[in-house]
């Protein structure tokens, strides 16, 4: 079968070592399933395989792709849940599961004709939702479900402000902080992606810094060091940061006594549970709220994907085209 495969790691050329390439058809270890492949999606978490961040390199040769949707074997129209994990390890939390893993870390990825993955790992696929969309939701919708309502708390009424919006966790949660009634505030550094945030619904959109009009209860936050100081500053007291990633680098101020000092919590949170991912589902069909495609591409010209990815000029999601939508 054809699959995208990681076959070396480079920080600097990330894309040297993206190889398409002929490999065997999986075997369908008891309890798991095969799926055809449809559609799958780009992330930010393929390119840092790619890089060797958070990949170590003896898992390379591996299969990119976290996200896709399909066909089951018996023709059934499936999503592909993006977590590996045992909810007992994790005290009923499959996130929590100290092993948990995403599809393409420990088990080949989706950017292939074929993936296995556990029976429980399927997830029907509502008629309402185009392979495309249901495609690109798991990592970024799942992600941006359990950070606002597990871990925020995001109730009717609240104000949040999203950093960066026009990435795809920043984007579906704009989609659905305002399908739960919330005022939405964005940053994003050009008018252009601040457009794109206020077609999504947003409320207002900002340059990266600027002093919103009234503080907020809640910030989503996946940029990090270049967002963080903004993101604290902008909370009333008592509010919450809830952060997924920081994709421009790790390391900023704490400025711990504001923290101390307004009683700020600062939150992380990673993925979604089998039962959120349900749930995001629910809001998703009530609200009318779908992912946004930016483009798309074959798997033969999944390099124009990653490029337009890593250059970060894209306004939703980069959807890859494995295979015809039938049974």
């Amino acid at each position: 079968m054809r699959a995208a495969v990681a076959t070396s790691q480079d920080h600097d050329n990330p894309l040297s070592g993206l190889v398409l390439q002929e490999v065997p058809d999986p075997e369908i270890p008891t309890g798991w399933a095969r799926v055809r492949l449809v559609s799958a999606s780009l992330n930010p978490h393929d390119v840092w395989t790619l890089r060797g961040v958070g990949h170590p390199a003896e898992r390379i040769p591996m299969i990119l792709g976290c996200d896709g949707a399909g066909y089951t074997d018996d023709g059934k129209p499936v999503i592909i849940y993006p977590v590996v994990a045992d909810a007992a390890r994790g005290m009923g939390d499959m996130t929590m599961d100290p092993q948990r893993s995403i599809i393409s870390e420990l088990y080949n990825g989706t950017f292939a004709d074929y993936i296995v993955v556990p029976e429980s790992s399927l997830v029907p696929k509502p008629e309402w939702l185009s392979f495309d969309e249901a495609a690109a939701m798991g990592i970024a919708w799942g992600t941006a479900y359990r950070m606002l309502f597990t871990r925020a708390g995001l109730q009717a009424g609240d104000r949040v402000l999203v950093q960066g919006a026009s990435g795809g966790v920043a984007s579906a949660a704009i989609a659905l902080a305002k399908a739960a009634g919330a005022t939405v505030y964005v940053t994003a550094r050009d008018e252009r992606k601040r457009q794109f945030a206020l077609d999504l619904g947003a409320d207002a959109a900002f340059e990266p810094g600027a002093r919103l009009p009234d503080r907020v209860d809640i910030v989503v936050e996946t940029v990090g060091e270049a967002t963080w100081s903004h993101s604290l500053k902008s909370l009333r007291p008592g509010g919450t940061v809830v952060i997924c990633g920081a994709t421009s680098g790790p390391n900023a101020n704490a400025d711990l006594n504001r923290v101390f000092y307004q009683q700020l919590s600062i939150i992380g949170s990673t993925t979604c549970t089998l039962a959120e991912f349900y749930n995001c589902l629910r809001v998703m069909e009530e609200s009318g709220a779908r992912p946004v495609i930016d483009q798309s591409v074959s798997l033969e010209n999944i390099h124009e994907g990653f490029t337009a990815l890593i250059e970060g000029n894209n306004l939703g999601k980069i959807v890859v085209h494995i295979s015809e939508e039938k049974s």
